[in-house]
């Protein structure tokens, strides 16, 4: 038993620590790799690199405060450490002061919109933590970050595009449908994305993109719902609708939104929560639009009825499956690695036994359901993206995107529409409140997760100090060697892969080749052999 508890104590609480938890933890006392501060090329060449990894790391949807500590570390780990990083929205902007007598420094960039491409947030979360061990020096980091930023995606768009109708298939079955609604719902999320990618191509805002998707989302379901009654065949509109636009919610910034401002950042989270709520607004539109062109067509789109499902697919049991298989279908659209999908779905899974759990069994109230699996996600999630080495975002993004309100968006749309001004504004304060709850409880798991989350050589201190007889912890581990008998740096990007996605990440044979073509010159210099 004690055994148990110590390897599942060792699985919580040890073993590896997140990138932004190591260098909040211990950030570097003295400079690993330093570069001449009196040249003023080396010094914008350090600020440009951290400006880079930062637009990088705003991009895959990283907080303000996380951002600016893990650009400091760069800057220090390369020897400039008076420096002030400040960040408003989309701008970074980095002032670093080295020399008294000479007058500082100032970097300023733009970063483009925020996307969910996850294909390159965790090469750069391995490319921060190799720079801040020390194992990076400053050419080859600005080599292998312009390798990151021209990447291919690791397969073709058709797979991302089969991957969103497959989220909302999955997330029609967590609502409760059947697999008439789950096809409907897939096919047209298809269809909205594939045309919301190529209006995106024409530089069209993405407020105009959601307000197709809403209209989008509304004209499939109500012809199928026309046919279907036609034949009595029963086929809930309101499910092919509220499964379509969660596509549409996931890519909102809402969760940045709200830890940026629990974090101290109230200009950026102010402005991206009004986004966020333009962009939703642009959805609600669309819905509208739908609605009321379908009334002047003659199809007139039943009330919600939340009390029916279809036959056995609208099980409790299909319901928890079906939330983890769209966070698995999420990461697959967002490019994710296979093993980031996979935590990312079993993080989901865990929260969905949580929500139904409340909800069906203690019948307690939905919204406090959703932040219990919310705060599971941002928790659990937490915990096992620092064991597996995954950046804790990617899994607090893909875990809450089952739960978002989408049925409760077009409720309230549908009920406005309809004369229920009360009914029609109560939904759309639920979906709002929902919303923000989801946020709320990943922000307080996260927040949780990093405290909880203790680094292993802390935990083998303890052990050293009351070591067990016949246990193999009461000795150091022992460090790694090469081949050349040098001991080999924490290097935690050698991993193999495929085809287009071939790990560029095969830094420690080269830098050995080099250190030994060195060596053989200095060993036989030009000149001194056999002519």
């Amino acid at each position: 038993m004690s055994r148990a508890l110590r390897k599942s104590s060792d699985l919580l609480f040890s073993g590896n620590r997140a990138t932004i938890d190591a260098i909040r933890l211990a950030p570097p006392p003295s400079p690993l790799a330093p570069v001449d501060l009196s040249d003023p090329v080396k010094i914008h060449a350090v600020m440009d690199l951290a400006s880079r990894i930062g637009d990088q790391l705003l991009t895959a949807g990283t907080s303000n405060s996380d951002t600016k500590a893990q650009i400091r570390s760069v800057m220090s780990a390369y020897g400039l450490n008076n420096t002030h990083v400040d960040i408003t929205l989309n701008t970074i902007h980095i002032y670093s002061r080295f020399n008294e007598n000479t007058p500082p420094t100032n970097m300023f960039r733009v970063v483009r919109q925020l996307s969910t491409d996850f294909s390159r947030i965790t090469e750069v979360d391995r490319l921060i933590r190799s720079i801040v061990a020390g194992a990076t020096p400053l050419e080859m980091a600005q080599k292998i970050l312009f390798d990151i930023e021209t990447s291919l995606l690791p397969y073709r768009n058709r797979y991302a595009l089969a991957s969103w109708g497959g989220f909302a298939a999955a997330v029609a079955l967590l609502l409760g449908g059947g697999w008439a609604v789950a096809v409907v719902a897939g096919i047209t999320t298809i269809f909205t994305m594939f045309a919301n990618a190529w209006l995106a191509s024409k530089s069209l805002p993405l407020f105009f993109q959601n307000v197709l998707g809403g209209f989008a989302a509304v004209i499939p379901a109500a012809v199928t719902y026309s046919i279907a009654d036609r034949i009595d065949f029963y086929l809930p509109p309101s499910l092919i609708i509220g499964s379509s636009i969660v596509a549409l919610l996931a890519g909102l910034t809402l969760v940045q939104a709200l830890q940026d401002g629990i974090t101290g950042a109230p200009v950026t989270s102010a402005a991206r929560f009004y986004e966020t709520l333009l962009q939703t607004g642009g959805i609600i539109t669309g819905i509208a639009a739908g609605i009321q062109t379908m009334a002047v067509m003659g199809i007139t789109l039943p009330p919600l009825d939340t009390s029916h499902t279809s036959g056995v697919l609208g099980s409790v049991t299909v319901q928890i499956i079906s939330g983890a298989v769209a966070t698995g279908f999420f990461c697959s659209a967002c490019f994710c690695e296979r093993r980031a999908t996979v935590v990312a779905s079993l993080t989901a899974l865990i929260a969905s036994v949580a929500l139904f759990g409340v909800t069906n069994l203690l019948n307690w109230p939905g919204t406090f359901g959703v932040s219990l699996a919310a705060l599971v996600v941002g928790l659990a999630g937490g915990l096992l993206s620092r064991r597996y080495m995954i950046p804790p975002q990617i899994t607090a993004a893909a875990g809450i995107t089952p739960f978002l309100p989408g049925l409760a968006l077009y409720r309230g749309m549908s009920s406005v529409l309809n004369d229920q001004f009360v009914i029609g504004m109560s939904n759309l304060g639920l979906a709002l409140t929902t919303a923000t709850a989801l946020a709320a409880g990943v922000v307080l798991g996260e927040w949780v997760a990093r405290r909880i989350r203790r680094p292993r050589i802390l935990h083998r201190y303890k052990q050293l100090r009351r070591p067990h007889v016949g246990s193999r912890r009461s000795s150091q581990p022992k460090p790694r060697m090469g081949t050349d008998g040098r001991v080999r740096q924490p290097l935690h990007w050698r991993r193999r892969r495929r085809n287009v996605s071939k790990s560029m990440w095969q830094l420690d044979s080269k830098m050995r080749a080099s250190e030994s073509e060195l060596q053989q010159q200095e060993d036989h210099p030009a000149g001194t052999g056999e002519q």
